[in-house]
């Protein structure tokens, strides 16, 4: 969500170095977002989650490909790396990330105990 100011910023007085502040931002979030998943998975293997939200699940990956597009247009050279493209997919990852935000960030339900099992 940070890198969608720094594109903002880019946009108003395009030194080159606020575009070099969106690509690290992106790049950060998908390395948090690539730990996250893996840690789901590693819950869900072991069976300390409940059941996947299939409805943000698939919000939070559609924002994490788009933020993969949105690092690989931050790359271009100059101008072309924030305007039009890039600060267009910043802002809907935002607020793809502000909706996320709003439903509570969890991508799974409370574990439910198993019949027999002792709650």
């Amino acid at each position: 969500m940070a890198a969608l100011f720094t594109d903002f910023m880019y946009f108003s007085n395009a030194l080159m170095q606020w575009a070099n502040f969106s690509a690290w931002l992106i790049t950060s979030g998908l390395v948090l977002a690539l730990i996250a998943a893996i840690v789901l998975v590693l819950d869900f293997v072991l069976g300390r989650a409940g059941l996947i939200s299939w409805p943000d699940f698939g919000l939070l990956a559609v924002a994490a490909i788009l933020s993969i597009v949105n690092v690989f247009i931050h790359t271009r050279d100059g101008w072309t790396s924030v305007v039009p493209s890039g600060i267009t997919v910043s802002a809907i990852v935002a607020i793809l990330l502000l909706v996320a935000g709003l439903r509570g960030w969890c991508v799974t339900g409370p574990k439910m105990p198993a019949q027999g099992d002792n709650a």
